[in-house]
């Protein structure tokens, strides 16, 4: 497909009568959604709502399963979970939004861990195994998206299932191609325009620009606004408009990407 990129987003974060986010804006963006499955945030309703706004939009949608964490929104770490446990809350969590997708007729394509359990799987590799054994048992094509230069990745590729390697436009890097603690000041991006020629000079470049200006090589097939990031829908629309712009087609292939 040439200069083609997939953006996404993790959406359907609401649970109940609280609201995370315009979903319904930002699905008018992006290309892939990564759906909230109910352990973080989310709950049936939401969820078949959020499959219903893609399917109306021709957005792929993936399961984003996390922590069993509410109360924390899924970003407290809880070291406590043990891998062998973490491959059924993960299957769990696919199965349902799997569930809802069918019966609406969108089916999903791809998975990506949410939030603490996503930070904990970069560098713990029993963990990146668990998620692994939880796609591949669940449906083995799914695409697995993962960032690159982690354990993530580094299971991914051990699977033999496709992957789709993530870099993030909300969020800066360390000198080591890792994320930006969130605890930390300047974790998290919210000047659009910077945001976006940010993006455009990563997927140019293939790397990542860390807090310090160090370039990182990455392979970059997807890149991801988080829709409770303030500032959400301009950020996502600035950053399409800009790789647009730069000549790059935004798409979700949804299918393996070589390792």
């Amino acid at each position: 497909m040439g200069n083609s990129v997939d953006l996404n987003a993790d959406l359907g974060e609401s649970f109940g009568d609280w609201r995370m986010g315009d979903d319904e804006a930002i699905l008018k963006i992006v290309s892939s959604a990564n759906v909230a499955c109910g352990f973080h945030a989310g709950d049936p309703l939401i969820m078949a709502d959020t499959v219903k706004r893609a399917k109306a939009e021709g957005v792929a949608i993936g399961a984003h399963p996390g922590y069993r964490d509410l109360w924390g929104f899924g970003r407290r770490a809880l070291p406590g979970e043990k891998p062998a446990d973490l491959v059924w809350h993960v299957t769990y969590q696919i199965g349902a939004l799997a569930a809802i997708a069918a019966a609406l007729d969108h089916p999903i394509g791809h998975v990506k861990a949410h939030g603490a359990l996503s930070n904990r799987a970069m560098a713990d590799r029993p963990a990146a195994d668990a998620i692994g054994r939880a796609i591949t048992q669940t449906d083995p094509k799914l695409v697995w998206y993962v960032l690159p230069a982690t354990e993530l990745e580094a299971a991914a590729e051990a699977s033999g299932g496709p992957l789709a390697r993530e870099i993030f436009a909300d969020r800066a890097y360390e000198d080591d191609g890792s994320l930006v603690s969130r605890a930390k000041p300047g974790s998290v991006l919210h000047d659009a325009t910077v945001a976006a020629d940010r993006v455009l000079a990563m997927v140019e470049e293939g790397a990542v620009t860390s807090i310090n200006g160090v370039k990182v090589p990455v392979a970059i097939d997807t890149i991801c606004v988080h829709g409770d990031t303030p500032g959400a829908v301009a950020l996502a629309d600035r950053v399409r408009n800009r790789l647009e712009q730069g000549g790059w087609t935004v798409a979700c292939r949804n299918q393996s990407i070589a390792a």
